[in-house]
């Protein structure tokens, strides 16, 4: 089994929501006082929370999208904490039949909030049965077939549903269109990663780390809070077996150099990548599909765990010929773009 990228921002096997640890969830903020980063979607939702509050209503469905990692699950916890309710998660692909979907919203309690992770996979026979869930609080199935079939109507309880996926563009517009808040997640900004960082060293118990570490760690974290912890879970172990207690800069250094990140947050997967289009494709352009075959690597994979970065800081290009890198990604891996290619070098 290969072993996971410690800078990708899909959680890794022990950081699924059914293996955390208590001090993950201690890391977890539980209000949105708590919460850092992403100010104008906390704006939105205290907003929505408070008018939610005065009516005794559950709050209105809400839609988050963007890639992995920025705080979707977190952010469905917060709303159900700051409400008093519980929150309930599972995912578009654990929902496979109308079945697994009829059992969790008939479980849920008035306000609860059933977080579905990956929204945009949910079968189209099942997401046919949350259009009157969200909009009627009610679900109709059919009994039998042929001349004996009947229509049993039940009612549920007024929920939030909070739907996450990194593809809004795969959702259908009938879902979509459900949904009374939309969001888009950034990435988060150096300042945001660094308090992120600070409050959960304090939680694992971590004293003395110098500020040129928390930002060596928060320039390393791709934008990305989960990649930041992980990082940080990272230098721990590293200052306690082999820096002798002193976390500075040098120890995050030497922590993420046994893990092949350098200072710019690039694993050898991201060099692999641009090292592939600059010495096998000239820079490019290449199309995404030849890439991946080149590297022994699925298209997806590359497209929502690599490029994404890459693109964020501005060393690829993507055009209508395929991607292409620009100076500074050429730069970045040793190679010198033709002349022809000044148009790319910002």
């Amino acid at each position: 089994m290969p072993k996971e990228r410690i800078v990708t921002a899909q959680a890794q096997e022990k950081e699924r929501e059914t293996d955390v640890d208590a001090q993950t969830l201690e890391i977890r903020p539980r209000t949105l006082r708590e919460y850092v980063g992403q100010r104008q979607l906390v704006e939105r939702l205290a907003i929505a929370l408070e008018a939610a509050k005065l009516r005794n209503d559950p709050m209105e469905h809400v839609l988050l999208h963007g890639p992995p990692g920025l705080g979707k699950t977190t952010i469905a916890h917060v709303i159900a904490a700051e409400m008093g309710t519980r929150a309930h998660v599972t995912s578009g692909p654990a929902l496979t039949k109308a079945a697994d979907l009829v059992g969790t919203l008939t479980k849920l309690e008035h306000g609860d909030v059933l977080f579905i992770d990956e929204i945009h996979r949910l079968p189209a026979a099942v997401e046919e049965f949350i259009y009157p869930a969200m909009e009627d609080r009610r679900i109709d199935f059919t009994l039998d077939s042929g001349m004996h079939a009947r229509v049993v109507t039940l009612d549920l309880k007024p929920f939030t549903l909070i739907g996450a996926t990194t593809r809004a563009g795969l959702l259908t517009q009938a879902l979509r269109s459900r949904f009374g808040i939309a969001h888009h997640l950034e990435f988060y900004a150096q300042d945001d990663l660094e308090r992120i960082l600070e409050r959960a060293a304090g939680i694992l118990g971590m004293q003395g780390i110098e500020p040129a570490a928390f930002d060596a760690l928060a320039r390393r974290s791709r934008g990305t809070p989960r990649i930041a912890l992980r990082l940080l879970r990272r230098l721990r172990d590293f200052v306690a077996v082999r820096s002798r207690g002193k976390a500075d800069r040098a120890a995050v250094d030497g922590a993420l150099a046994l893990e092949g990140v350098d200072e710019r947050g690039l694993d050898e997967l991201d060099r692999k990548y641009m090292r592939t289009i600059a010495s096998i494709y000239g820079g490019g352009p290449v199309g995404l599909e030849a890439v991946a075959a080149t590297l022994g690597e699925d298209a997806e994979t590359l497209e929502d765990l690599v490029e994404p970065f890459l693109l964020q800081i501005g060393f690829l290009a993507r055009t209508r010929q395929g991607r292409r890198l620009t100076k500074q990604g050429a730069d970045a891996v040793g190679f010198t773009l033709p002349a022809a290619d000044g148009l790319f070098s910002e």
